[in-house]
């Protein structure tokens, strides 16, 4: 596949499949958000991935079972989309990424927006694994990525911290106690 080559399904299954994963995905962002008590954070998670930068690049990379800008990366060896994504969401710790004179800076991630990193990555989970999804799959992805390592450590072990409750107790006595922390 070339640069200017898309994914090999038709434009309009693309375009509805897109738009429904992003969708279904906001969704289920924004109900665990409002169980954990995040009114704003729900209503206004992810609403880039609607700008014509983010949701083209979506359209364009769409496979339906994983997410469209891992594929983007691959032939680009970048994405457009998950710049602009990252750079407009506080809930990726890579949004809390800086430079100085001293290198790059990792700041820790206040607690409210780790609460929503968390919806997000369980939601994620749910989303693309579909009836393979487990309390544990967030935790278990967040464990074979090296987002771990790369990000503040305070934030990563409040990352594990909150994932480990929903592994460990279940989605929603996890959401309780994520709540209450």
């Amino acid at each position: 596949m070339t640069n200017n080559q898309t994914v090999k399904l038709p434009f309009y299954r693309r375009l509805v499949g897109h738009f429904l994963t992003i969708t279904k995905h906001k969704i289920k962002v924004t109900q665990l958000c409002f169980q954990m008590g995040l009114y704003k954070q729900g209503i206004l998670h992810d609403l880039s991935k609607y700008s014509p930068v983010e949701f083209c690049a979506g359209v364009r990379y769409w496979q339906g079972d994983r997410s469209p800008i891992d594929k983007e990366k691959e032939i680009l060896g970048y994405s457009y989309g998950w710049l602009h994504h990252k750079g407009h969401n506080m809930h990726h710790w890579e949004y809390w990424m800086d430079r100085s004179r001293e290198g790059i800076i990792f700041h820790e991630a206040p607690k409210h927006v780790v609460k929503e990193m968390i919806c997000d990555r369980v939601a994620a989970c749910m989303i693309y694994q579909k009836d393979r999804y487990t309390d544990k799959s967030a935790l278990i992805y967040f464990e074979h990525s090296n987002d771990k390592e790369l990000m503040n450590q305070k934030t990563a072990a409040l990352i594990r911290k909150y994932l480990t409750w929903i592994a460990e107790d279940g989605l929603k006595k996890g959401i309780n106690r994520i709540r209450q922390d």
